[in-house]
């Protein structure tokens, strides 16, 4: 039964309604009411909860993709980032002076044919007219202290003592011809034919040698002959025999050049039978030149590398002997013997005396390029080079005197046959009849 007053029911029922719960513990309708509306509230919160953290899930997921991302780029930055540039490797001088040599080339070239007009300089007119007297070749201005040395000089007086070797190393490489110059050369104070030591005038060898006759004799100074008056071995070619063959042969020996000839004995004692020689000098560690001039020949004083400055077809013979080896480059050699059969008239002889190289060298290299001149085998001599140097090296000789075909037709119809192998070496002379 309920306690509560009527007049509590009245006023309040939902309190009364309690109260009337709390006395009698029964359950009426109204709490049940009550009890389902605190579930739907709970039930409505319960799935709020859930979306909140699913969202904070969310949010961390993308925290760390983004997170992840930056890491991946910064690494693949890292690794695509450019290596620091090494040191590269040396490059070998001949390719340096190669690349000097085109520069100065391009050079040359792009003064002469420039890329656009230039404005016309307003410098007066007589200081143009001399501004190039004396050009110089495009390599002198690759070496500028060199040039500096050998231009230093007081005009009109005496040209700088003992400049010669400044001028050979300029020549040397590359500079060539070298630029005038007005300073007067020195000579000697009274040179006498019979006394080839009042000729001296050199001071940049051995001080204590002032004469001809203290100079090594193995490099030619003893002024002997006799080497190519005698036959001793196979590589041997004596200038009797070779006068003989020029005759068997219908062609005449007047005149030749000896390319690094040395102290000039070949000339001389081709002089003797008449014949005109002009030697290729450079003095080398001893007066090559002035022994030459002593002996009344013609040093001409210019280097392999260069074009020898002999008119095209002029000459009947051309000798090469020690100064002409494989140690000079194959190019070099190959334009050099190029050079010989241009100055070389049909039918005259080129003289390969006692050229050496290695054997490998001489059978893949310095053979091919000999044959490839196409040129009349007369003579074709090897042997073992036998001295130190030969034997650390395992270098040959070779000795060989080969004709010049008279005719261009004669050397084309040579070399299509050795192109289709229809002709021997030994065959080869019928070329030339």
């Amino acid at each position: 039964m309920s306690t509560c007053s009527p007049h509590l029911r009245s006023a309040s029922v939902p309190y009364c309604y309690l109260a009337e719960l709390t006395c009698s513990g029964s359950k009426s309708p109204f709490w049940s009411k009550a009890k389902t509306e605190r579930g739907r509230q709970r039930a409505q919160t319960r799935p709020m909860g859930f979306t909140m953290s699913l969202n904070f899930l969310l949010l961390v997921a993308v925290g760390a993709t983004n997170i992840l991302s930056l890491y991946h780029l910064s690494s693949t930055s890292f690794f695509l980032r450019p290596k620091a540039p090494t040191t590269p490797p040396p490059v070998p001088d001949h390719l340096v002076r190669q690349l000097h040599t085109i520069r100065a080339t391009f050079s040359h070239l792009t003064r002469f044919h420039p890329a656009q007009k230039t404005p016309i300089s307003s410098a007066p007119s007589d200081l143009l007219s001399f501004s190039r007297i004396s050009p110089i070749a495009s390599p002198c201005h690759d070496y500028p202290e060199l040039l500096y040395q050998y231009m230093n000089y007081t005009p009109w007086s005496l040209c700088p003592k003992d400049d010669a070797h400044i001028a050979e190393s300029l020549i040397l490489r590359g500079c060539h011809p070298l630029p005038r110059r007005r300073c007067f050369s020195r000579t000697p104070l009274s040179p006498k034919r019979s006394d080839p030591d009042s000729n001296v005038i050199w001071s940049s060898y051995p001080s204590s040698c002032k004469s001809f006759k203290c100079l090594n004799p193995k490099l030619g100074f003893d002024f002997s002959t006799q080497n190519f008056m005698f036959y001793k071995s196979e590589l041997d070619l004596t200038i009797p025999q070779l006068m003989d063959i020029a005759k068997r042969a219908n062609s005449v020996i007047r005149l030749g050049i000896d390319i690094g000839g040395g102290t000039g004995n070949f000339a001389v004692a081709m002089r003797q039978r008449n014949v005109t020689i002009l030697t290729t000098t450079m003095n080398f560690g001893a007066p090559y030149s002035e022994a030459n001039a002593v002996r009344g020949m013609v040093p001409l004083h210019a280097q392999l590398q260069q074009r020898l400055p002999v008119f095209d077809g002029a000459v009947d013979l051309v000798r090469c002997g020690h100064a002409v080896n494989r140690w000079i480059p194959v190019p070099v050699i190959e334009f050099l013997f190029s050079d010989m059969g241009r100055m070389l008239r049909g039918g005259g002889f080129l003289w390969i005396d006692h050229f050496f190289s290695k054997e490998v060298d001489f059978e893949n290299l310095c053979k091919p390029l000999i044959m490839r001149l196409g040129y009349k085998v007369v003579k074709w001599a090897t042997g073992q080079k036998t001295d130190t140097s030969g034997i650390k090296n395992r270098e040959v000789y070779l000795t060989a005197l080969m004709q010049k075909p008279k005719s261009r037709c004669q050397l084309e119809q040579y070399n299509i046959c050795l192109q289709t192998n229809s002709v021997s070496s030994s065959d080869a002379a019928q070329f030339y009849l």
